[in-house]
């Protein structure tokens, strides 16, 4: 299967721009073939944190209906990354899923806010995982920072996650953690990760870009620039998956009773 991972520059609290630029590599990848589309985090505003109440969207507003057309239209999967979403007086880093026939499937709200982004002090957390079916199977949506604590990845592997989405605007600065940690969680959790981060800068950081696919034994099948926008299309065996977990019965192996 043909997976697209649109690794973008976010043109900071523009979000027509950003719409647009998102709409264009959605056709692009389209026309490769990629039948499973997915974006970076917050594309539609960046971390424009200050006027974030007035980015944001509610979840029926113009950015999530264009997506669904979109994916109607040219018959993809958009995990749509995340963007401000407006509800009840706050403002949630929400990541959506849309399927082929242009229906959402599943949201995710940021669990986990980065204090040294100051993403707290604007976002209000969310309180519950996703899981959802696509066609690669049964996956699980996380977002950025989340990738920091192993233990939400692997309760969405125990509920039976086969592929992990992780978009992200990961730093630089950081940049080593972004890949020790993308194939980390692949490894231990035996899953495919796909995890797309943006590429320039706003006013506090420059982002590291490297957008990755990472199947369960932890080898990197596509992996994008530090300073590019790009469309990276990967083809993906996502059964592959059940054989690394015969061979390799973590799974199995557990002993919780003496964690």
């Amino acid at each position: 299967m043909k997976v697209a991972l649109l690794q973008m520059d976010i043109v900071l609290g523009d979000v027509a721009a950003n719409r647009r630029k998102a709409a264009a590599m959605i056709a692009a990848a389209a026309g490769k073939g990629a039948k499973l589309l997915v974006l970076p985090e917050m594309w539609t505003t960046g971390y424009k944190l200050a006027a974030i109440h007035e980015l944001a969207e509610p979840a029926d507003g113009p950015t999530l209906a264009m997506l669904r057309a979109l994916a109607k239209d040219n018959a993809v999967e958009i995990v749509a990354g995340s963007m401000a979403e407006a509800r009840d007086g706050k403002v949630y880093n929400t990541g959506y899923v849309i399927d082929a026939a242009g229906e959402v499937v599943a949201k995710y709200s940021k669990i986990h806010l980065i204090g040294l982004m100051a993403e707290d002090r604007y976002i209000a957390p969310g309180d519950a995982k996703a899981m959802f079916a696509l066609s690669c199977g049964q996956a699980g949506l996380i977002i950025c920072y989340d990738l920091r604590f192993t233990e939400l990845p692997r309760a969405l592997a125990l509920a039976g996650c086969r592929t992990l989405f992780v978009p992200a605007e990961w730093p630089a600065s950081r940049g080593a953690h972004w890949r020790t940690l993308n194939i980390a969680r692949a490894i231990e959790n035996q899953m495919f990760v796909i995890a797309v981060n943006r590429v320039g800068r706003d006013e506090g950081n420059v982002y590291f870009g490297h957008s990755l696919v990472v199947d369960p034994w932890g080898e990197v099948l596509a992996e994008g620039s530090a300073d590019n926008e790009e469309v990276l299309v990967a083809d993906v065996d996502f059964a592959a998956g059940e054989e690394i977990r015969r061979r390799m019965p973590v799974f199995a192996d557990r002993r919780p009773q003496y964690y």
